[in-house]
């Protein structure tokens, strides 16, 4: 996993997760013991690739974001960003580009309290806000660092599987709306089976089901065939040709959508 994710992902994750107090040392050692490694072997058994997967996924994203930095983004905006920490990492590295992230208030809290235990940079900007309940254009509008006009890399990442099909098109619409010619998003997906179905390999009905029961259903879904045509509805070119993009690790495949 090491050789897969970017360079200070563990280390950053780590300092974020004991500063804000939602994990302890303990846990941290823990997560790196020979029983914890047992279930993720297991997990892996269970969605092949899927655990492998996971630091793929991180490296797609900030991929794009670099990219799009060195073609010229002004702008970063993680949705549902979680305990990612690339945003904090890159701001840094970056400091004439501005980074936001919008979370929940349940997690974004938190992440906010740790944050500001080991530094927040002046070039990024944490929003709690529930995009179940507000608009993501109000949202941004109403921030006065927020350049509408701005070239900008939208990551959703482990989102879109989330959310009903028509919030997904709005999501979309909407990122359209609030960002700069050339912007782009980069995401991550489940693709749609032959029954019709998110495709989950060979325990799919297992984990659905199992993912209803924890009140986290998969609800979208794609077949990689009509992505080309659904991102043109909603004002997206299909950029299948940067690298990783329309690749598939695990359950989950990646894209991009350029403007």
């Amino acid at each position: 996993m090491d050789h897969i994710l970017p360079t200070g992902f563990v280390e950053a994750t780590e300092k974020v997760l004991l500063a804000s107090g939602v994990a302890s040392k303990r846990v941290i050692r823990w997560s790196h013991s020979p029983r914890m490694v047992a279930l993720y072997e297991w997990f892996d058994w269970l969605l092949p690739g899927q655990f492998e997967a996971f630091a793929y996924r991180k490296a797609f994203c900030e991929g794009q974001a670099r990219m799009a930095i060195a073609a010229g983004a002004g702008q970063v905006l993680v949705l549902g960003a979680g305990y990612d920490m690339m945003a904090w990492r890159l701001a840094s590295e970056f400091p004439d580009v501005e980074f936001f992230e919008i979370d929940h208030p349940a997690t974004a809290g938190l992440k906010a309290k740790g944050v500001a235990e080991i530094g927040q940079p002046d070039n990024l900007t944490l929003i709690s806000e529930d995009l179940g309940e507000r608009n993501l254009v109000e949202i941004m509008q109403s921030d006065t660092v927020w350049a509408q006009s701005t070239q900008t890399v939208v990551i959703a990442e482990g989102l879109l599987m989330y959310l009903p099909s028509a919030a997904v098109k709005e999501l979309f619409r909407r990122c359209e709306t609030v960002t700069g010619p050339n912007s782009r998003i980069a995401f991550t997906y489940i693709p749609t089976g032959v029954d019709g179905r998110p495709d989950a390999g060979r325990c799919t009905g297992f984990m659905l089901w199992s993912l209803k029961m924890r009140g986290e259903p998969w609800l979208w879904s794609i077949r990689p065939e009509e992505l080309t045509s659904f991102l043109k509805e909603l004002g997206w070119i299909n950029a299948p040709d940067y690298p990783e993009t329309n690749s598939k690790y695990g359950v989950e495949r990646f894209g991009v959508a350029m403007k």
